[in-house]
């Protein structure tokens, strides 16, 4: 446990919503000796990364609460698979099957992918794959799974009871043309297998059976195992009440369905959970991730080109400001990390707590000196032609011995994510620049330059070489310009590394070679 001082006085703010939380649910939280979170899924496309904030987000809320109280936790992630599906995704293989499946339930959906039973259950997996690959502690619940074994049944004779008041909380919200068609409950067609949005003509609140109008013809079923299923702010709320749910993330966009799920669940006889908005995921557009689109960055892509860790520390900091999610974070995030683990073991315990990787860690970040950052690794790939980390590995010790991979695991996967990422997104986008016959003298009274000095020199002091050679090669007004110069020249980019240090690590005679190929 941490100091309680620093627990109650932290800023942190998962932190800040655990003490939120157990202020104000006190009394229920005491009588059940549980607290049950919550995040919810809607498996219509590929689990993406906004899907793995939320949990990500509340798992640091409950390491938090570890901290300041010794009582049982629960992580709920519930997925959504009965409902039908609306429209086709752009990123899906084989949609065909898909479109002639409209309509239908997710489960009941084949699936495209030919691996599982239905579409629904194969994104399931997907998104319990994934979760797991960061050691989640979660029960997965599944929306089909629990209408059809009637573990919502009790829950939804308390919705057909409580009718007329969900009826007066959800109509006002609605256009008028809605009004006349709308019910909370939506019956599964016996013929076509689809949900469908019809009225409901009359219902028994003891038996549990309900009669709907089906374009003239009387639909007659019950709201029990799976015969029916909510719509999504009444069976939002439903959840709510049937988990006794304490705590529940949700996206921005979602906040006014939350206050009427809120209304809904206090109808049906509990307290709703304490919520928290967070702001949207963008991608480099600036448009809202979406699932269907499959726009932004992948889960699988972020892992290609990162670790987990680093994907964690993403999701930390100011949930409620929008961020930007697509490849190009990638390598500002990791160079973050990077500084946050080495700066960790230096801090007093009261901004160690503020340090995100205490969040990613649950308060034991790995100890490790930061060897290089990302950038500057992907352009050590690039200038040695590594296609593999053995070979890249060799350039580092060619010159630094004392690095040793089992002493640097974080480095030593680093390389190998590194090679992905240059080759996908670094390399493709290469445009090197041709110097004119000025530009060239200056780099090649730059390599002159590295012919007289010792490869022993600190980076900081060969540093101090390559601004003499800019400064006297009419550069001393804007060394930025220099620097820039060596970038297109040498590396294709308009940015790159601190140069006495990749020299430093790439040697001397290496980095004169570099520089005398891309100048001839």
């Amino acid at each position: 446990m941490l100091d309680n001082d620093i627990i109650q006085s932290t800023s942190s703010w998962p932190f800040v919503e655990v003490r939120k939380l157990l202020k104000e649910r006190k009394e229920l939280i005491n009588k059940k000796k549980k607290i049950i979170f919550q995040t919810g899924y809607g498996p219509s496309g590929l689990p993406h990364i906004g899907t793995f904030g939320e949990v990500a987000r509340t798992t640091m809320m409950i390491n938090a609460l570890n901290h300041i109280q010794n009582i049982d936790s629960e992580l709920i992630t519930f997925s959504d698979d009965m409902d039908g599906l609306r429209k086709v995704p752009d990123n899906i293989p084989n949609d065909d099957i898909l479109k002639t499946n409209l309509g239908k339930p997710l489960t009941s959906i084949p699936d495209p992918f030919e691996k599982f039973d239905s579409f629904g259950e194969h994104n399931n997996e997907m998104l319990k794959k994934f979760l797991k690959k960061f050691n989640f502690s979660f029960s997965f619940k599944s929306s089909t799974e629990n209408y059809k074994k009637g573990l919502f049944n009790q829950s939804l004779l308390r919705v057909l009871e409580k009718f007329d008041e969900i009826m007066n909380i959800i109509l006002p919200t609605l256009r008028e043309e809605r009004k006349k068609t709308y019910s909370p409950f939506l019956p599964i067609c016996p013929t076509t297998g689809k949900v469908l949005e019809i009225p409901l003509i009359s219902k028994d609140d003891k038996s549990g059976r309900v009669i709907f109008d089906n374009k003239g013809k009387k639909l007659e079923t019950n709201v029990f195992d799976g015969n029916c299923k909510l719509q999504w702010k009444v069976d939002w709320a439903m959840r709510w009440f049937t988990f006794d749910v304490d705590f529940e993330m949700y996206g921005k966009d979602l906040t006014e369905s939350a206050i009427l799920s809120n209304k809904i669940c206090r109808v049906l006889g509990k307290n709703p959970p304490n919520g928290f908005a967070y702001e949207l995921f963008l991608d480099e557009k600036g448009e809202k991730i979406s699932k269907s689109k499959g726009n932004g960055i992948s889960i699988d892509q972020w892992l290609r080109y990162a670790s987990p860790e680093s994907l964690a520390l993403y999701m930390y900091p100011n949930p409620k400001r929008a961020k930007k999610l697509y490849s190009e974070v990638v390598p500002k995030t990791v160079d973050e990390y990077l500084s946050l683990i080495e700066k960790y073991p230096t801090q007093e315990k009261k901004d160690q707590i503020l340090n995100p990787v205490w969040h990613v860690h649950n308060g034991k970040p790995p100890k490790e000196r930061m060897v290089m950052p990302f950038s500057m690794l992907l352009n050590l790939v690039g200038s040695s032609n590594a296609d593999n980390k053995d070979i890249l590995w060799k350039f580092v010790n060619r010159f630094h011995k004392e690095i040793d991979p089992s002493k640097h695991k974080i480095f030593d996967n680093l390389t190998e994510y590194a090679i992905n990422y240059f080759k996908d997104k670094v390399e493709p986008n290469k445009k090197f620049k041709k110097p004119n016959s000025n530009e060239k003298k200056a780099l090649q009274n730059l390599v002159d330059k590295l012919k007289e000095i010792n490869q022993s020199l600190k980076p900081e002091e060969i540093q101090t070489y390559v601004y003499t050679v800019g400064k006297e090669n009419g550069y001393e007004k804007n060394l930025r310009d220099w620097f820039k110069l060596i970038y297109e020249v040498v590396f294709g980019e308009e940015n790159g590394p601190r140069m006495g240090f990749f020299i430093s690590f790439f040697g001397l005679n290496e980095t004169i070679k570099l520089i005398n190929d891309k100048i001839k």
